[in-house]
């Protein structure tokens, strides 16, 4: 494969960023999901010919920032920043619907069946989950948000999203499990444009390490951006 985009020097506060290819998992999961190498944490681990220890996860199929530490102390540091909140996340999304304001979505998460969250029914207490969405380019039914969790809930952005009536274009757990092909964006063809959740982590910040990294839209979403344009 590829090496890994480094998004910050290796070194900076004993952390690095790298911007993570969607599909590519964090750590190796269950039996046979990923080999060694094939994950980012031991991708990472080769390219820059030492070990690194992850501070934090996204998930599969999202691309974007992703922290990782090279000590004990800088991975204890920014792990404990993330547990208590003090970390500032920023997340572009493609959606279904037009968003025509920001929300501020409020709506405590529960665990559902096959590994899926979903919002805590009433008389049922769940996990406090808050995000902000900010609509940043509208089109014809579909829009590119922006959103900010400010809790660090499983799949809480795009259940949030979708509790909202804007689920993500793709989305095989929560939404449409087809992929986009051109014919669905205007086009006339059927070749696949996006086949993944289009969740971006645009950029991460952890202001009590002085530490800061962002990561363009991949290609992918880029794309889709471009059709829903013309």
């Amino acid at each position: 494969m590829s090496a890994l985009t480094l998004l910050t020097s290796a070194g900076s506060n004993g952390l690095v960023a790298v911007d993570k290819p969607a599909g590519m998992l964090v750590i190796p999961g269950r039996a046979g999901e990923a080999t060694e190498g094939v994950c980012v944490r031991d991708a990472l681990a080769k390219q820059l010919g030492r070990p690194v220890l992850v501070v934090h996860r996204i998930d599969r199929d999202t691309s974007g920032v992703l922290v990782l530490a090279l000590d004990a102390d800088s991975h204890r540091q920014a792990s404990m920043a993330f547990e208590h909140g003090e970390v500032k996340k920023r997340y572009l999304a493609l959606v279904q619907g037009v968003v025509r304001a920001p929300l501020d979505i409020e709506l405590s998460l529960v665990e559902g069946r096959k590994r899926k969250m979903k919002v805590a029914p009433p008389g049922l207490l769940g996990k406090e989950s808050r995000t902000l969405v900010r609509p940043v380019e509208t089109f014809a039914k579909a829009t590119l948000v922006e959103c900010e969790p400010l809790t660090g809930r499983q799949h809480q952005i795009r259940v949030h999203l979708m509790a909202k009536g804007h689920p993500l274009l793709v989305d095989h757990q929560y939404g449409r499990r087809q992929p986009l092909l051109e014919k669905d964006l205007g086009g006339q063809g059927d070749a696949v444009v996006l086949a993944r959740t289009p969740l971006h982590a645009a950029s991460v910040e952890i202001p009590s390490l002085g530490f800061r990294a962002e990561a363009p839209l991949p290609p992918d979403m880029l794309e889709v951006v471009r059709r829903l344009r013309g």
